[in-house]
């Protein structure tokens, strides 16, 4: 075996290799008109008091969106086909429930207290059924099934939140991660509702009982996306006492001890003839929300495409007071922002991008990815056709808990091992020669209880098949969603060089004869 600086040393070889077989062109050059000044004078306007936070759905993100937007039309950006002004519109809207009843056997249950009903998981309307099954995980997949040998068409199941793992991996992917079975409640929902499954009752496995804050929460307004047509099922999370007397305490003793395990619940068969009724009424009030992109045409390869991104919303006022996410993620946009200046400048010279890129920044990541998500369902630009999504989401603060010598030279990037063999080499060549941050990969380790590489809005262009990196400075405490992640707080020298970084990045891969290859699968 190699030593760990034989290793360092060939890898050092086979970066340079990389950067001198892919670049075009000197893109320092342009890389330096990207400065702190510019930097800090479009954050002063994202995260200014004017964009009241940049709530998703609210008057501060359209006038945010509109920022975007002039901007990208000073610079010579053509707007993104589809769009209107560079803005592609979804559906967003608040939904407030206005009363619900769930009867099973002639009891009444109580929200709040047995059962937690969100707006975002259920429709107004009555549904009566006739039987309760118990469909263990509620995972429809050829690798594993819940599903199979039963008759759930009419009934009300009972799952678990989660997926089952054998030595540490997801028995679906076969490998370490969290498969989308297990990652999300959408999946389950979805594939339930194919199957005539009537509604969906969820044990969550760490929560015992349901609390007055979660309570409270299940009542109150809440802002959603609008989506097209009714793709899933009503939805409620129950309590582990309402799960006793539905399942029975012995079968509900066994089914969560194997959960805590992480064992495979498809063995465990109950049916139950029961009549369930239950009852939901909200208030829909519809309204739009926008992702703003423009592009910069390429010359020879024009449609291939390489996909800058940032989030431009964040949380809004809350109580009177704003919050002004200038790093989270103002300072994601205004990288998008100023790396398109640079780009624009070099088309304008004669040095254009042989690929197309495409500019943007995307809003509802704070309420769920609902943005990128209906990029990647709706595409502007052919998914197949794009070699790449960098995605920046905070890159302008430090790691208040990183205790290394280095917190003042490095960024996290997530996703480096992933979908690409080709993503680690091209963006060390770029920074080793033009940068020289320390690449920190901490957040790509499967073990990471954080999980961020499934938080941000990269991951709706990784769960389509397209490599992505995410650069992020890991600021997951100090001011995180609070109204104090101000612009006085930015580290600007620090923010200047990690955005000069990611425009190398750009620069190499946009330019490279080979778009990137997608050679291992997402976990």
């Amino acid at each position: 075996m190699f030593s760990r600086m034989k290793k360092s040393f060939i890898a050092g070889l086979l970066c340079t290799a990389t950067l001198s077989a892919f670049a075009q062109g000197d893109p320092d050059k342009y890389a330096a008109s990207i400065t702190k000044d510019g930097l800090k004078k479009q954050l002063t306007v994202i995260a200014g008091e004017e964009m009241q936070g940049r709530e998703t759905g609210t008057e501060g993100q359209r006038k945010a969106a509109a920022y975007i937007a002039a901007r990208f039309e000073e610079l010579g950006l053509k707007p993104a086909p589809g769009t209107d002004h560079y803005q592609q519109y979804y559906g967003v809207g608040y939904d407030s429930l206005v009363g619900s009843e769930l009867v099973i056997a002639g009891k009444t249950y109580q929200a709040g207290k047995d059962y937690i009903n969100e707006t975002n998981y259920n429709n107004s309307g009555g549904i009566k059924a006739k039987k309760i099954v118990f469909a263990g995980y509620g995972i429809g997949d050829p690798k594993y099934d819940d599903y199979a040998g039963k008759d759930v068409k009419g009934a009300i199941i009972v799952i678990f939140n989660g997926e089952p793992r054998q030595e540490g991996n997801s028995i679906v992917l076969g490998a370490r991660g969290y498969s989308s079975w297990g990652s999300s409640i959408g999946k389950k929902a979805s594939y339930a509702r194919s199957k005539g499954v009537k509604a969906i009752f969820v044990i969550n496995p760490s929560m015992d009982t349901i609390s007055t804050v979660m309570g409270r929460s299940s009542q109150r307004t809440r802002f959603n996306l609008m989506r097209t047509g009714d793709e899933s099922v009503n939805t409620l999370y129950i309590s582990h006492a309402m799960a006793r007397e539905l399942l029975g305490n012995e079968l509900f003793a066994d089914a969560l001890a194997k959960v805590k395990k992480y064992e495979v619940l498809n063995a465990i068969e109950q049916q139950k003839k029961i009549k369930v009724s239950y009852t939901f009424t909200e208030q829909k009030v519809s309204n739009n929300a926008s992702n703003v992109a423009g592009y910069i045409e390429g010359t020879d390869k024009k449609d291939e495409y390489v996909v800058l991104t940032g989030h431009y919303d964040h949380l809004g006022v809350r109580n009177g007071k704003i919050y002004y996410g200038a790093d989270d993620d103002g300072s994601g946009t205004c990288t998008v922002l100023e790396m398109a200046a640079a780009f624009a400048k070099a088309k304008a010279e004669g040095n254009g991008p042989r690929r197309t890129i495409v500019f943007m920044t995307v809003s509802g990541e704070e309420k769920g990815l609902w943005g990128s998500e209906h990029y990647s369902e709706h595409p502007l630009f052919s998914l197949e056709k794009t070699s790449v999504d960098l995605n920046t989401d905070m890159v302008g603060r430090i790691d208040t808990e990183r205790k290394t010598d280095d917190s003042l030279n490095y960024v996290y990037v997530i996703g480096h091992n992933k979908l690409s063999t080709e993503l680690q080499g091209i963006n060390e060549a770029a920074n080793n020669k033009y940068t020289g941050l320390v690449l920190d990969y901490k957040y790509d380790d499967p073990k990471d209880p954080n999980r961020i590489y499934y938080r941000s809005d990269h991951y709706n262009f990784a769960r389509k098949g397209v490599p992505i990196l995410f650069f992020y400075d890991g600021m997951l405490k100090a001011d995180y969603h609070q109204p104090t992640d101000t612009i006085d707080k930015i580290y600007w020298d620090l923010y200047e060089k990690r955005v000069r970084m990611i425009f190398n990045t750009a620069w190499i891969m946009a330019n490279r004869d080979a778009m990137l290859k997608r050679d291992i699968p997402l976990l």
